[in-house]
């Protein structure tokens, strides 16, 4: 792809006497003033930027060099992320009311990247924090109906973008100016997961990264235990377990846990699911054992953030159980825990929904089932888990399996007229 050199941050340090390697440790120092940990950036990461290879620096650096130039980053000639018109990412087949509020909001959010949406003597207060908060639920409920989409995770971005502009639109007190950005690394944390659920793993990093520097920023431990909770996740589905094994850890370890059982219930059950895939029983039994406690003392009534949802339900904890003994082959525990959590998720998730349909299809193959399998298998449409790559993964996996223990029985010749009739033709 080619690169332009950014002439207005040339520009601007030329006339402020700046050189790549005295720019550098400016933003260093002040990521340090920010953080408390002085920023990694050296001369020749200030060269990127001016030579456009680097066109929207990471968000810890982009804060920091907005505070040493006083400046917002769109005013140095960066230019955010995802400006992908959002006609090109809606994809056919969504609900048409909904997909146009979406996309009404993000083409609000491109306009708003190139103009200022406050003046500059604009007060940032808790309006502005709740409008944010109110854009952070709206991308929630999207995730639970669809899952892991691309227009999802980079509608998340731009709303992570937009808050930290929203930090050099005016003045705020010390209290707002956490909560934003904890907005910021609430939405970053958000485009990780949809890009964590659509199987981009390489996306699902770089979220990462900035989410937890937004989060640092924040000083949010709700925040911080969802992104290192993901980030348990994002390295189970990459299978690096140990790695896994270690972000879950930090995320049970934060305060929150402490004062709310229902954050240690979500951390145990991620745990669990790790272990399954390592087949470690005795460790899935323990972790699974101590999230159930953990969900007996919570108090239903305490407020939480709206991704904590089917937490509270019970309906994460049994999606968590399902996976754990799925890994370890225990299909009939599977089965139970999958018709459990199917009973308890409310009717908008429907991404999850057709995920834990397919892991009962698998339970119930498992243990030797046949046609309750193909029934429950064939109850998943065939245009949810095409558009979803985790869903068509088991739905994938559910076909080799009935091939391998039965496969030239009327069962898998059924399975067969289904599949090819209803998605083998169409991949």
């Amino acid at each position: 792809m080619s690169t332009s050199r950014n002439k207005v941050l040339e520009a601007w340090m030329q006339e402020h006497g700046y050189s790549s390697n005295s720019l550098a440790e400016a933003v260093n120092s002040a990521v340090a003033d920010l953080t408390g940990r002085a920023g990694g950036l050296d001369g020749s990461s200030v060269r990127d930027w001016k030579a456009g290879r680097v066109r929207w620096p990471k968000s810890a650096s982009r804060v920091a060099l907005e505070k040493v130039t006083g400046l917002p980053a769109t005013a140095l000639g960066f230019v955010p992320r995802g400006r992908t018109p959002v006609s090109a990412l809606a994809p056919p087949s969504d609900d048409a009311v909904e997909r146009r509020r979406f996309i009404a909001a993000g083409t609000a959010l491109a306009a708003a990247a190139g103009t200022p949406m406050f003046a500059s003597n604009h007060r940032v207060g808790t309006s502005d924090v709740e409008r944010l908060q109110r854009r952070f639920s709206e991308i929630v409920v999207s995730d639970h109906r669809h899952g892991g989409r691309l227009d999802i995770e980079q509608k998340a971005a731009s709303f992570a973008d937009e808050a930290l502009a929203l930090q050099n639109s005016g003045s705020a007190s010390q209290r707002v100016r956490s909560y934003v950005y904890g907005c910021a690394a609430a939405f970053q944390s958000s485009a990780m997961w949809a890009a964590i659920d659509g199987r981009r793993y390489k996306g699902a990093i770089g979220h990462m990264r900035e989410a937890q520097a937004l989060a640092e920023l924040a000083a949010d431990p709700a925040i911080k235990f969802r992104i290192w909770s993901h980030a348990g996740t994002l390295y189970r589905h990459l299978g690096r377990p140990a790695e896994a094994i270690a972000a879950n850890d930090v995320a049970r370890s934060l305060s929150i846990t402490r004062r709310d059982p229902m954050f240690a219930c979500l951390g145990h059950a991620r745990q669990a699911a790790t272990y399954g895939l390592v087949g470690d029983t005795t460790a899935v039994r323990r972790t699974l054992g101590r999230a159930q406690e953990a969900f007996e003392r919570a108090d239903p009534s305490c407020p939480r953030p709206a991704w904590m949802t089917a937490v509270g339900d019970g309906a994460e904890l049994e999606s968590l159980a399902l996976a754990a003994h799925l890994g370890l082959g225990e299909f009939e525990r599977a089965e139970a825990r999958a018709h459990q959590s199917l009973a308890l998720l409310r009717p908008r998730m429907q991404r999850d929904r057709a995920l834990n349909t397919a892991r009962l299809a698998l339970a119930q193959l498992g243990q030797g089932d046949l046609e309750p399998a193909i029934t429950t298998a064939m109850s998943i449409p065939a245009d949810v888990f095409l558009r979803h790559p985790r869903i068509a993964r088991l739905i994938r996996d559910f076909d080799s399996k009935l091939h391998t223990a039965a496969p030239s029985s009327p069962s898998a010749r059924e399975w067969d007229e289904y599949a090819h009739g209803s998605w083998k033709g169409s991949t």
